[in-house]
Formats: structure tokens, sequence, C-alpha cells
């Protein structure tokens, strides 16, 4: 019997070859996008104010990875810049003077911040390498260093009950909401004109003699007249019981939301003026946020336990989503794909799906209240 043996073409393997180079890109995509992911660890960060505890949580299979135990009447949470650190809020009413800092890495509680003099913190952000806070107890802000490990900077609103805060990527920009003034503090690092305030002119005869034209307004600077930067600051009116409230993606909006009547306030932050007040209806509202596209804003309510969403665009509601017997704090996911509500009565956070505005399922926690991610690379 004669053997066949069967020899593949030239062009067969050229093709073959094709296939397996396809192949191996798809497997270098996959491993790369892998690795990115393992790279980057993200956690949901979020407080319960019934078990005074800080519970770090998978965001995909809701599992608790830890709870790390936080002092009385915690509030608010963030993350550091490098996802390793958080820092709660101790709020006590106005009175307390303590900023709880916890060890996400090792999942252990650090020694604690002492804000003295100023007292009752609450609202906070991380930016520019620093802790921003509000005050309430003090009617002011004040930014904490984690490198020197002091307070550098704080700035009084002389408004009640200065809430939440907002501050931009180079510090720069700060907004707060003041509950009880019913106003938002705009609070901004400008660079000072050439002359001198009133009353620094220097006396007849003394100084310099001018070169050239007068600074603006006529006024002549002193010898050796540096301009400087110096915080000024914009209180904008808004309904009273105005607290949570966010700034569009594009930094050009920010909206919030006021409990006492339920209307949002939008201020337009490039001109520094109120530019509308929607007649919301979200009576208890607690607190607003804007979806990563801008497309969507957010609002919980306490009283209703609904998730109200808004269209950013045409200001027109689109849908009101029951979550539970009350919504406080609200975190959205990084791809809009999801929202994280605190419901504190029903001792649990609410998952809603974005696409479908439908809940998608819940966290078991006492109380929350403050949400965060922390992301490490």
């Amino acid at each position: 019997m004669k053997s066949i043996c069967f020899y593949p073409s030239a062009q067969r393997f050229r093709g073959l070859g094709k296939r397996i180079m396809h192949i191996v890109l798809l497997l270098t995509a996959l491993s790369c996008c892998i690795g990115s992911l393992k790279a980057q660890q993200r956690t949901l960060l979020a407080l319960s104010k019934k078990d005074h505890v800080l519970a770090i949580i998978d965001p995909v299979t809701f599992k608790v990875l830890a709870r790390v135990p936080v002092g009385n009447d915690p509030h608010e949470v963030i993350a550091s810049a490098d996802g390793k650190t958080a820092y709660v809020s101790i709020t006590g009413g106005g009175r307390s003077t303590e900023i709880d800092v916890i060890d996400l890495v090792a999942y252990k509680r650090l020694p604690d911040i002492d804000i003295h003099p100023l007292a009752g913190p609450h609202g906070l952000y991380f930016a520019n390498g620093k802790l921003y806070f509000s005050a309430e107890g003090s009617k002011a802000v004040g930014a904490y260093n984690p490198v020197t490990g002091k307070l550098d900077w704080c700035m009084g609103t002389g408004q009640e009950r200065t809430h939440m805060v907002w501050v931009s990527a180079d510090a720069n920009h700060i907004y707060t909401t003041n509950v009880n003034a019913g106003t938002v503090s705009i609070l901004t690092d400008t660079l000072m004109p050439m002359g001198p305030p009133p009353g620094m002119m220097p006396p007849p005869g003394q100084g310099t003699q001018q070169q050239g034209p007068p600074p603006s307004g006529g006024m002549m600077p002193p010898p050796n007249f540096k301009p400087q930067k110096s915080w000024i600051q914009t209180v904008i009116k808004v309904s009273r019981g105005s607290e949570g409230f966010d700034v569009s993606p594009d930094e050009k909006e920010l909206w919030t939301a006021a409990a006492d009547d339920g209307s949002i306030a939008i201020i337009d932050l490039v001109h520094q003026q109120l530019k509308q007040t929607l007649d919301a209806k979200v009576i208890g509202a607690n607190r607003l946020a804007f979806t990563p596209d801008g497309s969507k804003v957010l609002v919980s309510s306490l009283f209703k336990g609904e998730l109200t969403v808004i269209d950013a665009q045409t200001h027109q509601e689109i849908k009101r989503i029951p979550i539970g017997h009350g919504g406080a704090g609200i975190l959205v996911d990084q791809d809009g794909s999801r929202a994280f509500v605190g419901c504190t009565p029903d001792d649990h956070i609410t998952v809603v799906n974005l696409k479908t505005l439908e809940v998608s399922g819940t966290i078991a926690l006492g109380g929350p209240d403050g949400l965060a991610w922390a992301v490490q690379p």
C-alpha cells in the first residue's frame, strides 16, 4: 500500500501564520488590560453612622474587605490621591476638632488630625496634595498638609454652617455651601493689581519718583512693591437648606439642592452669579452629583427616599427612582454605569444602574452616609 502524504501549500502556511499572529496580538492586548486592572486597585469607602466604622468594600463583589473603627458622629470620607489613606470628618455637632486617618493598605487607624482652633469638620476634599475641609463651628475652610503634618491655610466665610466643600485641581478655586445662611461661597486665589490699596500711598516727598504712567486707579506703589495673591470671597444667595452640591465636569456650573423648598440653584462659575433656580420639588434634598459625562444630575432625598434624575442640559426631570426610606451620600462610578446611594434609615447602600435607571442591588451597612472612591496605582 502506498502511503499518502499531504503537504500544505505555501499560501496556506501564510494564511495560518496570519491567523496565529492575530491570536498573539489579541492575547497580548488582553494581557495588558488584565495587567492594567490588576495594577489599579479600586475600593468603595462607606461610612457607617450607626456602627462608627469605615467599611472598605469591593465594588464588584460588594464584599466588605474590612471595617475600621472611627470616632463618634462620622459624616464624610475622602481618600488621598494615591488611594492609600482615608480621612473621616468627625463633626460632633460643630464642636469636634477631630479628623480620623485610616491606613487603607494595612486596614488600621492612624493618629487623628486635630484641627484646633477650628471646629466642626464636615466636608472633605483632597486636591493638590492637601486635605481641604469645612469647619462648621468656625464658619471657615481649612487645609491640612500630610507632608508637614500641620494645618497650613484657612479662610473664614462668615456664613452660618459652612458644610460641603469642592476644590479645583490647582487649589485656586474653592466652593462651599453654607446651609443655614442659604448661600454659596466662591473662594478664589487672586493676583492683586500693582497699585496698593487705599491708605498705603507713601507720604508726599517720600518714596521714589514715578517712572511712566501710574498704575491702575492712579495709585503709586511704594518702593519695591510686588503684586501679591490674596483670597477673594464671592457670596451668592440661594435657598436656605442648600448643602449637597457638585460642580459640572467642565467646571462652568455649580448645582446645589435645597432641603427646605426642594429647589436647585444653578450658579454660573465663569461670571460668578446665580444663573437659574429650578423648582425641582426635591424636598429633603441631601446630596447632588453629576454623572461623569455631565449629562445627568442625581439628587437624593432624606425625606422621600427617592433618587431624582435630571437632564443637565434641558433641566427636565427624567425619573424618580425609589431607593428606600431616605437617601444621603451619592457616589457615581467612574465609567458612569452605576450610582451608590447611602440609605441611612434602611441600613444599606442602594446600587442604581444608570443605564436602565433601576435599582440593581444593595450592600448592607448600618446607617451609611459618606461615600468615596479609593484608587491605588
